[in-house]
């Protein structure tokens, strides 16, 4: 115990000495800043509503902590007062009855009034959480390791789909061992690559779901938070009042990369959605390759690094050395070398963690990563290139 005493006083010495150099030396000890639409730095309340909901959330959370805190000081303050003025040392005796039938009924009564009370607003606030009907939009959100899947099903923007990724860089994020070699933003882990995009005071219906485990897509400033189940389907819905850029996180424990599911949605005017919608179904069209277009090994190649850095490096690494125990090393492996036949099987169908791609990725996208990982690395496979119409032959 004295040893360790000493350690922790040495330990917090040396921290305040750390402290004190680094603010000698014009440095912040922490430099963090506010995220629009995120978290703020010591941030110790709810985030800001922007929604009628998250507005009830915010106030029946204040009505129960002033509860909470009446309750507090009444029960410790007659406590406090009974113990001081009653003490022996005044010459009080103390008393020996042993229950008073006023005292039973008033702590039985004053109790169930306080939980009706706070459970009348509260259930008001649940049941219209609830309440999913009537949506301008509905909006499917299917949870994937390590990224979301939005499909646009109903309302303006019907028919446009995409995968939303992490966009903070790895070198900000860093590595098990290696430190990160660049200035972290001001949105770290909180910026995706495809956000969503919803028109302001609009009542918008999240459908979610998941294809492996349990994730949970939540919004705080919406006060939105509902589970995405494998098997499952669950909604929600909210109605932003004000537009912007609003940011939240998965909130299950669905993996290793669990810190890295960001949710952004950017709420617009009416106009601007209108042509949001416009432009991402022109680039939709753009990306809908032909799946009977010859490529050459090169062409492959360059689509394909980009198809990896999206959706693979998270498990297979960036070196394609996979994490051990977890995810298959890419390279060197007897699959990728092998017969490309098996390789494209389970890039759509999937097999054990591995997810199936075929629903959300081209066939022109799976060739292409596919002749990817066939070329990198120390791969030198002899089937060293897929041609699109393979895939689509392979899917039948």
């Amino acid at each position: 115990m004295k040893h360790a005493m000493r350690l922790k006083s040495r330990t917090l010495g040396a921290s305040l000495v750390l402290g004190a150099s680094l603010l000698a030396a014009g440095m912040p000890a922490w430099a963090v800043k506010d995220s629009p639409g995120g978290p703020a730095v010591k941030q110790l309340n709810l985030a800001t509503p922007v929604t009628q909901i998250a507005e009830q959330i915010y106030s029946i959370h204040n009505l129960m902590l002033y509860i909470c805190l009446a309750i507090f000081v009444a029960v410790f303050g007659v406590m406090f007062y009974s113990i001081l003025k009653h003490r022996k040392s005044l010459g009080h005796k103390p008393a020996t009855f042993h229950e008073s039938t006023t005292v039973e009924i008033l702590w039985t009564i004053v109790p169930f009034f306080i939980v009706i009370g706070m459970a009348l607003p509260a259930t008001k606030t649940v049941v219209a959480m609830k309440d999913t009907s009537n949506a301008d939009l509905t909006i499917k959100a299917t949870g994937m390791q390590w990224k979301w899947g939005y499909d646009y099903l109903k309302g303006e923007g019907e028919g446009i789909s995409f995968l939303s990724t992490l966009a903070t860089p790895r070198t900000q994020v860093g590595a098990p061992g290696l430190a990160p070699t660049e200035a972290r933003g001001v949105n770290y882990l909180l910026e995706v690559d495809n956000e969503v995009v919803v028109p302001v005071n609009k009542k918008i219906r999240i459908i979610t779901t998941a294809n492996d485990v349990i994730h949970g897509w939540t919004i705080p400033a919406f006060g939105v938070k509902q589970d995405a189940i494998p098997g499952f389907v669950r909604d929600t819905w909210f109605k932003a009042e004000k537009i912007g850029v609003y940011r939240g996180q998965c909130v299950e424990l669905c993996g290793k990369e669990h810190a890295f599911m960001p949710i952004v949605v950017r709420v617009v005017s009416d106009a601007d959605y209108t042509a949001w919608v416009d432009a991402k179904k022109k680039e939709m069209a753009a990306k809908a390759d032909d799946p009977s277009k010859v490529w050459t090994v090169d062409e492959l190649k360059q689509r394909g690094e980009s198809v990896y850095t999206a959706n693979c490096v998270a498990c297979h690494q960036a070196n394609g050395k996979g994490v051990p125990g977890a995810f298959a090393a890419l390279d060197g492996s007897a699959m990728v070398n092998g017969p490309k036949a098996d390789q494209i099987n389970i890039l759509l169908n999937g097999k054990a963690g591995m997810p199936a791609w075929k629903a959300t990725l081209s066939d022109t996208e799976i060739a292409a990563v596919i002749t990817y990982t066939r070329n990198s690395w120390s791969n030198k496979a002899a089937e060293n290139i897929v041609q699109p119409a393979e895939v689509l032959a392979a899917r039948k």
